[in-house]
């Protein structure tokens, strides 16, 4: 008798609100990869937009340089000092430059810069679309018969295509250069051995 007083009250049903909870979830996901398969169609027809993709470029691979190279070179130094300090236990010392190259080059360097793009360029992206869709700019182009697909997203996405790998370069290169930093003038290490083990371990 209660359950049936509940539902006549109104007060949904648990099954309810979880239904409502997948059924949105899988409504996300559907909207995300329709608009994902329709920037990729937009991005790969060659109808580009050279002067945005240009500008975009600029923007997300220029401008993050700074946060991308001193988050490198920080993560570099103190992951040379953190080796050293363990290896000292044990004599091995001299796996500081290996390890070092091993670790930026397979995994922090790009894990770095898909942070600082994440946090910088996404956000930024996201709220200048969110503003224009607000301020009507976006439905000002379809008016104009402008495709936001192809004169807003696809040249991002291009842009960011462009400039991870050269970023994921940048951040292995000073991120090595980091560790070098601290294990010549803190650690006492040779510079040239340093620099001939991480070429001679780098492949």
């Amino acid at each position: 008798m209660s359950n049936v007083s509940t539902r006549k009250r109104g007060v949904p049903n648990p099954l309810q609100w979880i239904g409502a909870a997948v059924l949105g979830f899988f409504t996300e996901i559907g909207r995300l990869t329709v608009f994902s398969a329709r920037v990729k169609f937009a991005a790969f027809t060659p109808r580009w937009y050279v002067g945005q993709i240009w500008r975009q470029i600029i923007n997300i691979g220029f401008y993050s340089l700074p946060v991308v190279g001193l988050s490198a070179v920080f993560i570099g130094a103190a992951l040379a000092l953190n080796i050293y300090e363990g290896g000292s236990r044990y004599g091995a010392e001299q796996f500081v430059p290996n390890i070092v190259v091993l670790g930026i080059t397979r995994e922090l360097g790009v894990t770095i810069t898909g942070l600082m793009l994440a946090g910088r360029v996404s956000a930024g992206i996201s709220a200048e679309i969110g503003a224009m869709r607000v301020t009507e700019q976006i439905d000002a182009l379809e008016t104009l018969s402008a495709s936001p697909y192809r004169y807003l997203y696809a040249p991002r996405f291009l842009a960011a295509i462009v400039s991870l790998p050269l970023l994921v370069l940048v951040a292995d290169t000073i991120g090595v250069m980091g560790g070098w930093l601290v294990s010549v003038y803190g650690l006492d290490f040779d510079s040239t051995t340093y620099l001939r083990n991480t070429l001679d371990f780098m492949t």
